[in-house]
């Protein structure tokens, strides 16, 4: 998993988390997950699809072609492996391409399940463990190309869920440009800025709590 980032990537992203917060107390914690569920719903979609597209073919060739002499198009078991072959093409293709498991998935439950998983992770990483509840989860699910920002208790007093949305659009320009780690460093840096307008104030005696590289999937 962590090939998806070189080693200077991952060293600038560290870097970009110490440097961010120097101004403000919020603790920034990166992670980044291949998916955030395996969507077989997608691929039993993708082979219905498959099989009703393979059965209205074979109806409109009976309907264009009746006239033809050549029948086996026409045999029943040719129709039934034919729809067979249709289902499980479209099912490995949903399987393996992600494109075709997005489409699949369907926007509605992509959101669900990076959400649920993002929730997830905020409580696995001990995010919520810091002094003043400054805690702060970038999250970043790669086939969703979906980014979900987690705050604890004393970011959400101050900075609103809508106010995370420049983060999130440029983490997710850096995914679709096949360039996570710009994307990742600038969605650091704005992190902190966002942080430091917004009052998040670093303490006299503040310390690192968390720490600041990106963590994966297991």
């Amino acid at each position: 998993m962590k090939g998806v980032l070189s080693e200077e990537d991952l060293a600038r992203i560290r870097e970009a988390v110490a440097q961010a917060e120097t101004k403000t107390s919020g603790e920034i914690v990166p992670y980044i997950a291949r998916q955030s569920d395996n969507y077989s719903v997608a691929v039993w979609r993708a082979a219905g699809f498959g099989v009703i597209a393979a059965y209205v073919a074979l109806t409109l060739a009976h309907i264009f072609f009746a006239g033809w002499n050549a029948a086996w198009w026409r045999d029943a078991a040719f129709q039934t492996l034919a729809m067979v072959s249709a289902g499980v093409a479209f099912g490995a293709l949903a399987a393996g391409m992600p494109p075709v498991k997005r489409l699949f998935a369907g926007k509605e439950t992509l959101i669900r399940s990076v959400h649920r998983r993002a929730m997830a992770t905020f409580v696995e990483k001990e995010v919520f463990s810091t002094t003043e509840r400054t805690g702060i989860l970038l999250f970043v699910s790669l086939l969703e190309h979906r980014i979900e920002v987690v705050g604890d208790t004393g970011i959400a007093a101050k900075v609103t869920q809508g106010q995370w949305a420049e983060v999130v659009r440029c983490i997710r320009d850096g995914i679709k440009a096949g360039r996570l780690g710009d994307g990742m460093v600038q969605g650091v840096t704005m992190c902190g800025e966002l942080l430091h307008r917004s009052g998040v104030e670093i303490r006299p005696d503040d310390i690192n709590e968390l720490p600041d590289n990106v963590s994966f999937d297991t």
